[in-house]
């Protein structure tokens, strides 16, 4: 964990499922974009959609040069800032695969400083590179704690689309991820 000041509220990337469950009031929102980093289903989920026995896959931020990852900057008042932090804290930092990081997002009014969960490359639940296939088939039967891998596929790409952060390979994953699921 990092140590952030949140005495004037704080700012929060989004960019997977805290896109269309963020899980806490947000007082404002932007498009924002994060560059050096992208989206990927690069973590192995074994609580909140998988188990040990059979790993979900969950979105992470992956460093790559060269890369952005678009999607949202929340803000969060300062009176609803030290619970917020807290309980993304317990989300996001279960298993310790995701590093708690202030990066710096572009938006429309200028940069802001946001907090950001990004993959933690050395951690055992890291799975970058993962072929487009491989992750369809693992989504389509992994069931977890919050729920089926593919709920958190289909909400995030859905969401996705409709905000106009649109992602080609979120979308194919969507797509083929319901031929595989058909009949169910």
């Amino acid at each position: 964990m990092v140590d952030i000041d949140i005495s004037g509220g704080f700012w929060v990337f989004g960019y997977g499922s805290l896109l269309w469950n963020p899980g806490f009031p947000v007082a404002t929102q932007k498009q924002a974009r994060l560059t050096g980093w992208h989206r990927s289903f690069c973590m192995r989920s074994i609580h909140h959609r998988g188990t040990e026995e059979q790993p979900g896959l969950v979105l992470a931020l992956d460093r790559q040069e060269g890369a952005y990852c678009d999607g949202v900057a929340f803000y969060v008042a300062p009176e609803h800032a030290e619970k917020t932090l807290a309980e993304l804290r317990e989300r996001e930092l279960v298993s310790s695969a995701y590093l708690e990081t202030i990066q710096q997002l572009k938006t429309a009014e200028g940069p802001l400083d946001a907090v950001a969960y990004v993959i933690d490359t050395v951690h055992d639940q890291y799975c970058g590179g993962l072929a487009l296939e491989e992750q369809a088939q693992i989504m389509a039967t992994a069931v977890g704690g919050r729920g089926p891998n593919t709920e958190y596929l289909w909400n995030t790409a859905a969401h996705l689309e409709e905000t106009g952060l649109r992602d080609a390979d979120l979308s194919w994953l969507a797509d083929r991820v319901k031929v595989l699921t058909a009949g169910q």
